[in-house]
């Protein structure tokens, strides 16, 4: 046994055995240990768990439309790079330089070596483009990173992306990359370029990857929770993708058993797992492992079985037919359904003394088992079907091209020939009266909204159940043993010098010991703003409220078929300014849905309508999302998008879809929203290029009062690096109409309390180095706006003129207030009002003169543009 091989344990009673197995026929949910009970399964007792999980096979493909059918996609191996960073123990595939350079090749292969591959392969009938590669080779080996410098790309990704655009526009293959680890950015980046990508797990055994002499051990990119995490963020970013299992490496039938349920979690969370490989280990010489013994047959159709119960007749089960000796029978009756990528043109680079079959073989094989083979694409049937958002607008042509419109598999007539790569027709035009219902900022506070959910309710948002119990944890309060009075004399004193425990402490504050902190809040706000209450007069411009990155407390999202959709013209964008600056605006605050059809330029070219309209209007716009977004669509880092943004008009941006930073909530909140750190990065790197920013956390949801501590301390860390923050918003959760609590996870927001101690301690723990702290009348109303101010608040927002998202959200307290009726709220909590700009500067008499003028008239003067 070697040193990474756990100790064999005792095999099952028969008692077990008969139990798991008469449950296995029953149709009841394994659990673990049950599983792995079945995974020791031999002889009859292995024949018997056989015909349960294929009879479980045969169901799905009879529910899927495709009884009897076995698939196989038709592929091309582009081993891109096969250098890697990590180190494991029994690969072949990863090489050093030096190697590679006596055997005359690059680094990387070079673009007329990749394209030579895939047009031999179209050629041939291929359809599949599979970019293999290793981790991040550029930060092990620096003749990775002179490659690459030397070729003008940023990193790996950056080429691989290159390259997919590449194959798609000159050959028409699809790509399935497979580069290893990814972030949930770069998931943004190869979306657009890639049908459908993969990474195996392997295992979620630790062991073997954190003690020495370990298959995984010195390989970065091995850690269990590492890969889980990029199986996470392929699902948030509604990326179809291809995981699965290494058999035989050192872990035990639990530790597999626990793999297996893994990524049955991940696959009910997000419904993105398109197909599990479940592969055999091999030995190979001139390896740390090739002294360990291959994984068995019996092993494997164990494997193979157990996992069709585990995961369910929709799955899709593969087996690499070039590992199992001809053994193609057995591994149908188990319950594979595919065959995976078999190419007549290139070798299995990760296995090369294993040649791929036949196809015409594969073929004889599964109809002697009963089956039809079939091609697929490398995006599988489910996927190709669903369309948005799992297929990007830029790809639906070269899918659609090679796939048949009533299966979703391949059309094995289709001609395979190269696409332009390209945004989608007249998505955003600069003179259309725009699409749907682009009076929604009007009719929201009379008609109201169609309906209180979307019809893709159940399924669009991932898995309730499982959201259920992510949710739970983060929900539980916290017992609070501080002192709080010692806490309020510490706030009153020198509120930098408050602790964890005693900011806790006082987050929790409820009767006298709340009036008392928000007395202190009070009076830091008073030493720092004085008494004045200020505003802007702004307004709002949401262009398109279509949208499918899944946010579960966002009411506003819509699809682009859904009744209460709709997307603005440019020349509506900038009528909109227009309006807002004959009536005394400084400031357009504009954000939109992530529409799928959105160029990445679109921004850009928001921004310029705006300042060609109205030169001297500040432009507010693009939250880190729609930064983000619009970076990978693209190719651009989010510094040059930020840089070309500014110099196209934009002037600042607002610092939402921060929600709670804690990336605990943000995935309860979320399905693809951007992770806590690249909003980090989107903020950041925004203030280094001198563009200025507000903060915000909205609460009241699945939070408790640590999140909104760890909240703060994230913003303030920030501010003293940076200095970009011009203010922090409160964001009330509003429930009403939120997916999250309809589906009876979050609770109905903010109490009063809430409000209160929030509005307080962002007073006190972003003191000195966030001076403005901002709350919503729009979401609190008047009289809670007022509270607010006597509570550490000294500023009001704007007059806003049209809001969308709080209203569909289920907001009460209207679209606009005037500069009398801020005043008014400002005079209720017994203070004085001054209007401001942007960035908390005075506002020039003319804008003063102007806007006074026209407050109150506004119905009157914004009048419903024109549908045509």
């Amino acid at each position: 046994m070697t040193d990474h091989q756990a100790a064999p344990s005792s095999g099952p009673t028969e008692n077990a055995m008969r139990r798991a197995l008469r449950r296995a026929r029953d149709g009841v949910a394994l659990d673990v240990g049950e599983a792995a009970v079945l995974l020791r399964a031999r002889g009859a007792d292995l024949q018997a768990l056989v015909e349960v999980a294929g009879r479980v096979r045969d169901a799905g493909l009879a529910e899927a439309g495709r009884p009897g059918i076995i698939t196989y996609s038709k592929s091309v191996f582009i081993p891109l790079t096969r250098l890697c960073r990590d180190k494991c123990h029994y690969c072949t595939f990863a090489t050093v330089p030096g190697k590679l350079r006596r055997a005359g090749h690059g680094m990387f292969m070079s673009p007329d070596e990749v394209l030579d591959i895939a047009r031999k392969g179209a050629e041939l009938g291929c359809k599949e483009a599979l970019i293999t590669l290793g981790d991040k080779p550029e930060d092990r080996w620096p003749e990775a990173r002179e490659w690459l410098d030397a070729h003008g790309y940023d990193d790996t990704v950056a080429y691989v992306r290159a390259m997919a655009i590449r194959i798609l526009e000159e050959t028409g293959l699809l790509p399935h990359l497979n580069p290893g680890v990814l972030s949930w950015t770069d998931f943004q980046r190869l979306k657009p370029v890639a049908p459908s990508m993969g990474m195996m797990l392997e295992t979620t055994a630790e062991r073997l990857w954190s003690e020495p002499g370990g298959p995984h051990h010195g390989s970065p990119d091995k850690e269990p929770a590492v890969r889980l995490r990029v199986l996470e963020d392929a699902g948030r970013s509604s990326v179809p993708f291809t995981s699965g299992l290494l058999l035989g490496i050192g872990e035990t039938v639990e530790e597999r058993a626990e793999s297996l349920f893994a990524l049955r979690r991940i696959a009910r969370a997000y419904h993105g797992i398109q197909e599990l490989i479940i592969q055999n280990f091999r030995a190979k010489p001139d390896t740390a492992m090739r002294g360990m013994p291959d994984a068995e047959l019996d092993d494997l159709v164990a494997t193979v079985a157990v996992a069709r119960l585990i995961m369910g007749p929709a799955a899709c089960l593969q087996a690499p037919p070039n590992l199992v000796d001809a053994e193609y029978g057995r591994l149908i009756a188990a319950g594979i359904d595919d065959w995976g990528g078999v190419s007549p043109l290139t070798i299995d680079h990760v296995n090369p003394e294993r040649p791929w079959p036949r196809i015409e073989e594969l073929a004889e094989k599964s109809a002697a088992a009963g089956f039809e083979l079939r091609e697929r694409l490398c995006v599988y049937p489910e996927f190709v079907t669903r369309g948005e958002p799992w297929l990007d607008p830029r790809l639906l042509p070269h899918v659609r091209a090679l796939a048949d419109p009533d299966t979703g598999l391949a059309d094995p007539d289709a001609p395979v020939r190269g696409l332009p790569w390209q945004e989608p027709d007249e998505t955003f035009t600069a003179t259309s009266a725009g699409t749907g219902r682009t009076d929604l900022h009007r009719t929201i506070d009379t008609t109201g909204r169609t309906g209180d959910r979307r019809e893709d309710f159940d399924h669009v948002y991932g898995d309730w159940d499982a959201l259920r119990e992510a949710a739970a944890p983060g929900m539980v309060p916290e017992r609070i043993d501080t002192d709080v009075r010692e806490a309020l004399r510490v706030a009153a004193d020198d509120p930098t010098r408050l602790t964890d425990p005693q900011a806790l402490a006082l987050l929790h504050a409820d009767g006298p010991a709340l009036d008392a902190l928000c007395a202190v809040a009070d009076d830091v706000r008073r030493s720092v703003n004085g008494d004045d209450v200020t505003y802007v007069v702004t307004r709002n411009i949401n262009f398109t409220n279509v949208c499918y990155t899944g946010c579960r407390f966002c009411a506003f999202a819509q699809r682009r078929t859904d009744a209460d959709a709709y997307t603005l013209s440019l020349d509506q964008v900038a009528d909109r300014a227009a309006q807002a600056w004959d009536v005394g605006a400084v400031e357009v605050c504009m954000q939109g849905g992530i529409h799928p059809d959105l160029p990445g330029t679109a921004y850009f070219d928001i921004a310029r309508a705006v300042k060609k309209r109205v030169p001297g209007m500040h432009v507010h716009a693009f939250s880190p999302m729609e930064v983000v977004n619009g970076a990978s669509r693209t190719g651009l880092s989010i510094r040059e998008w930020l840089t070309a943004a500014k110099e196209a008009g934009l002037d600042s941006i607002p610092g939402t879809a921060a929600e709670i930073l804690d990336d605990e909530i943000r995935w309860v909140l979320t399905k693809g929203k951007l992770p806590t750190a690249t909003w980090i990065e989107v903020i950041t790197t925004a203030h280094e290029l001198g563009i200025r920013s507000s903060s915000t956390m909205m609460y009241g949801h699945v939070d408790q009062p640590r999140h909104w501590l760890g909240h703060f301390r994230t913003l303030a860390g920030i501010q003293q690096r940076t200095g970009g923050f011009t203010e922090f918003v409160t964001l009330p959760f509003i429930h009403t109409n939120a997916p999250v609590y309809l589906a009876g996870i979050a609770r109905p927001g903010p109490s009063v309390r809430d409000n209160r101690a929030v509005t307080a301690m962002a007073r006190l723990l972003l003191h000195p180095h966030i001076p403005n702290i901002q709350t919503s009348w729009v979401k609190l109303g008047a009289d809670g706006a007022a509270e607010m101010l006597r509570s550490g608040a000294n500023d009001l927002g704007g007059t806003l003129m049209e809001e969308t998202i709080s209203r569909m959200a289920g907001s009460s307290y209207g679209s606009y207030r005037s500069i009398r009726d801020l005043e008014a709220i400002a005079e209720a909590a017994g203070r004085p009002a001054r209007p401001r700009t942007t960035l908390y500067g005075e506002v020039p008499e003319e804008r003063r003169r102007t806007a006074r003028a026209s407050d109150g008239h506004l119905p009157e003067l914004l009048p419903l543009l024109p549908a045509e």
